[in-house]
């Protein structure tokens, strides 16, 4: 097949195997749960083809190292994109294994579960490999509407139905807000793709200024939606707090990160030639989410809305990156949001076991946990110092090398606010790790252990933590051959 100037097209679906491999595993995990008494399968056996469907995609993915090639001129595939598969495939094994016991607990319809999570992985991997217009909006939908139906399958919890009722109805405007932002930035451009949008942008049509700045509003408005970045971050701490524990831990690293590949694929490709017209929007908006996100945060009691809010601050770090987009900046938010997601999946899958135990999850209920439980009151520790940037742990690394190149891009004033907001970070972490280590535990006070995956997931996780805190180069090695890909591939 060729294209409309007579190109041949690429259609070698082999370059999209991992996506396929993860669809085709959905398939079967919901039929294996739909007939799993007729196969006599236990309730491990899902959890288990989950894992193993990730792993192949995984394996498949490797092919596609220092590769640079295209599906259909629709799809891009380089090292940037194999950046991102990994880092999705990571992040839904580790839910799943950290957490497990909890889905079978707590969430109803336990096969879609499964089988939305990897969907939605899919999904995350087209936003990131996406190189048409189209195809970045139906995978934003794909990621989108399989997170909808995962809150709100909360079991017993009428919190986890008004979150999705919530998520969808404000996720469902910020749609629509893209979608006539991407209609008016193709009337601009005359086409979808993204080479071709960069050509028409280089032109500077100055009758076409208006539409363009009204199209790039609405198109930030509506990823920083998908970001939780202010003001569009109002869906956050409400879904955090009724989701099922596994999917806000989702929502905080495989969803943020999905949308950040996106700004960088857009930002730092089809619409960098009008950077002039958005860079600062995304400085402004980052201002606003480090202010609001940090002194929220200082007022929650609940440990989830408290991650929800510093989740919301953590993106604000992020889109400086944005704002000063490059190769260096692009490699920095990179390195950091690696250091985020370790981060973020050891809190999360932390706080899931201690919800396991107790069925609590108010920042007080997690008075004296050093005494019963100290390995989980050290991974929580680690965890929330690692947010707030404190050394020889992943956050101060990657904080550092993040700060250091918005520096570069000129825009300092950001960098202080973003230190400012890291110190006040700092009082609201802090709050948990008191209770933990200061006051005694209430009711019963003999230790407890958690499950072996809980205990693999959590060590694997805090030893990353370390590691990139005190050796991060490989990290950084990675990131900057996935953003010299971005930029000069």
């Amino acid at each position: 097949m060729s294209d409309i100037l007579g190109n041949p097209l690429n259609l070698n679906l082999g370059l999209l195997l991992p996506e396929l491999i993860l669809a085709g595993v959905a398939v079967l995990v919901v039929f294996i749960d739909m007939f799993q008494a007729e196969l006599k399968a236990s309730a491990r056996v899902v959890p288990v083809v989950t894992v193993l469907g990730l792993l192949a995609a995984g394996v498949a993915s490797v092919g596609a190292i220092d590769r640079v090639d295209d599906f259909a001129r629709l799809v891009t595939i380089d090292n940037f994109t194999t950046f991102f598969r990994f880092l999705f495939i990571a992040v839904a094994v580790f839910v799943i294994v950290g957490s497990h016991e909890y889905i079978e607990r707590y969430v109803n319809h336990v096969g879609e579960f499964y089988a939305l999570l990897l969907l939605s992985t899919a999904g995350a991997m087209f936003m990131a490999s996406a190189r048409d217009l189209l195809v970045a909006y139906l995978a934003i939908e794909v990621l989108s509407f399989s997170l909808y139906i995962a809150v709100s399958l909360g079991k017993n919890d009428p919190r986890s139905g008004e979150a999705g009722l919530k998520y969808v109805l404000l996720g469902g405007v910020a749609s629509a807000m893209l979608l006539y932002g991407l209609s008016l930035l193709y009337g601009v451009a005359g086409s979808t793709q993204y080479s071709e949008i960069a050509t028409a942008l280089a032109q500077h049509h100055e009758g076409l200024r208006m539409p363009l700045v009204l199209g790039l509003a609405l198109i930030v408005g509506g990823l920083a939606f998908k970001v939780s970045a202010v003001p569009f971050h109002m869906w956050a701490p409400d879904a955090y707090e009724g989701a099922p524990m596994p999917v806000t831990a989702y929502l905080s690293a495989t969803s943020k990160a999905a949308t950040l590949a996106l700004f960088l694929r857009w930002f730092g490709g089809p619409l960098l030639p009008a950077i002039g017209e958005w860079q600062w929007m995304m400085a402004a908006i980052a201002t606003l989410t480090m202010v609001f996100g940090n002194l929220v945060a200082l007022q929650q009691h609940n440990i989830k809305r408290l991650l929800a809010y510093s989740s919301i601050a953590q993106g604000g770090f992020m889109l400086m990156a944005i704002a000063t987009i490059s190769d260096v900046a692009t490699s920095a938010l990179l390195v950091h949001l690696g250091g985020y997601v370790i981060t973020n999946l050891a809190l999360f899958t932390a706080v899931i076991h201690f919800y396991n135990r107790t069925g609590k999850e108010e920042i007080t209920d997690f008075r004296g946990l050093s005494r019963t439980n100290p390995y989980l009151a050290l991974v929580i520790t680690a965890g929330l110092f690692s947010l707030a940037g404190m050394p020889l742990l992943a956050g101060f690394f990657t904080k550092f090398i993040l700060f250091q190149a918005v520096v570069s891009g000129g825009l300092l004033w950001l960098v202080i606010v973003a230190v400012v907001g890291s110190t006040v970070s700092l009082f609201y972490y802090l709050q948990v790790i008191r209770q933990m280590y200061i006051y005694e535990p209430e009711g019963d006070t003999t230790k407890w252990s958690i499950s072996p995956t809980g205990y693999l997931t959590t060590f694997v996780l805090f030893a990353l933590m370390v590691i990139v805190g005190i050796y991060g180069t490989p990290l950084y090695v990675v990131a900057d051959r996935a953003a010299f890909a971005l930029f000069k591939g």
